[in-house]
């Protein structure tokens, strides 16, 4: 009985995921509370962990992801990003160099910062920009968000998606640049996939020849949130050297609030340039997605619980055979696939433990884990519901009167996904299997 409602609140939360991507959090939410009114998990655990099992709720990731975006609101009120971003225009021999400078910077800063707050950093610069050079902002905004989607891959801090494998694959900060010792991460494969999808942004911004005209350059506010984001990076990194994973967390969590602390201390003396109480800056947080995180941790550790996932791994292993390559083409177009109309944190959450028993570590399970991971995160740039940074930036043009399609975003989108996706999944195939 357990384990057909653990399966039936998984696939109607899935379909509303679908139906309501603006109630994400609450259906998620809906779900976890359904699972614990029916007796298929118990609210310890759910939130504590019982007897020798883990709480579902990775407080961990949690930590992670809060932490990052304090320091990410901090990082957006300092203007640094804004005085970086009018540098490299100023500097751009044309408009489409410009452009594709914008689009490159916004995947710089998604590497350690969150890809929602990425795009609300960048998308004033690209207004502003667009406005001054008298083209429309479209294609821009599209360039940014499907940038960001793509480095935020590239660490454990740049995307959910990123702490989600982190934690189920048990993967630490430096295994995302040199994988448990072994050679390569997924970091060098996305920059591969960066470098490959280069084209596809200046051929959209191709007939952009003009030359750039000088845009008043930001004055930076403080240098001190950009200071916290380059610590706790190095923290994170000496965390994972002593293989203290289960602290990253506890870190992410501490530089935040010590960024509000000295927000705070600094900001009593002169209001005027910090003009936000560390209350007010708690509030604007991404609260829905910490909340719809929570709750699909509770969906698909019940689902996990009940013993679904071994099942459809059999079921996969049945189908797929012993051949390796069929299973990695699978895993990449599929997740690519699902990922275009469905948030990849669940199906993410789903689908590493299954991976995880397609193969044994050393004979392929790398290159499945690495090729699910980037296909599931970069899938989310085919269409403009795909990812939380792109229904935001879509937002963003509608609140300007502009309304992106399914189609426009396409345009950019696919080709963008299938020339960095598809690179990066076979460099990583020669890199973990053939090599």
């Amino acid at each position: 009985m357990h384990s057909a409602v653990a399966l039936a609140v998984f696939v109607t939360a899935y379909v509303l995921f679908v139906m309501l991507p603006k109630y994400r959090a609450w259906v998620a939410v809906a779900g976890a509370l359904a699972l614990m009114l029916a007796g298929v998990v118990s609210p310890a655990l759910a939130f504590l962990g019982e007897g020798s099992k883990e709480s579902l709720i990775s407080w961990n990731v949690m930590g992670i992801f809060v932490g990052t975006l304090i320091l990410a609101d901090l990082f957006i009120w300092s203007r640094v990003p804004h005085y970086v971003a009018e540098r490299l225009v100023n500097r751009s021999r044309s408009v489409c160099w410009a452009m594709v400078k914008v689009c490159a910077f916004s995947g710089f800063l998604s590497i350690f910062t969150e890809n929602v707050a990425v795009v609300l950093i960048v998308a004033p610069i690209a207004f502003a920009l667009a406005e001054k050079l008298k083209t429309s902002p479209v294609p821009l905004i599209i360039g940014v968000t499907v940038s960001s989607n793509l480095q935020g891959t590239a660490t454990l801090i740049g995307d959910p998606a990123s702490m989600i494998f982190a934690e189920y694959a048990n993967v630490s900060f430096n295994d995302f640049f040199w994988y448990k010792g072994q050679g390569l991460g997924v970091f060098f494969a996305i920059q591969f996939g960066f470098l490959t999808s280069l084209p596809v942004l200046y051929w959209a911004f191709r007939y952009l020849n003009q030359k750039v005209k000088l845009v008043a350059e930001e004055r930076v506010i403080s240098w001190g949130p950009t200071i916290f984001l380059a610590t706790m990076m190095l923290a994170l990194a000496m965390a994972s050297s002593l293989e203290a994973h289960n602290l990253l967390g506890a870190i992410c969590m501490l530089w935040g609030l010590g960024g509000l602390a000295w927000y705070e201390l600094w900001g009593r003396h002169d209001r005027e340039r910090f003009p936000d109480t560390p209350w007010q800056i708690l509030r604007r947080l991404d609260w829905d997605s910490a909340l719809f995180l929570m709750g699909v941790f509770v969906i698909v550790g019940a689902v996990v619980e009940q013993g679904w996932i071994d099942l459809l791994a059999d079921w996969l292993k049945s189908v797929l055979g012993a051949d390796l390559f069929v299973a990695y083409v699978t895993i990449i177009f599929l997740s690519m696939l699902v990922s275009a109309f469905v948030d990849n944190i669940p199906y993410l959450m789903a689908m590493i433990p299954l991976v995880m028993k397609l193969a044994a570590p050393g004979a392929g399970q790398e290159a499945l884990l690495f090729g699910l991971l980037i296909a599931a995160s970069l899938g989310g740039n085919i269409t403009p519901i795909g990812a939380s940074a792109n229904i935001v930036g879509a937002g963003q043009l509608r609140q300007r009167g502009y309304i992106l399609g399914f189609r426009e975003f396409g345009r950019i989108g696919l080709p963008f996904t299938l020339a960095a996706t598809i690179p990066a999944a076979i460099f990583l195939y020669l890199l973990w299997v053939i090599l």
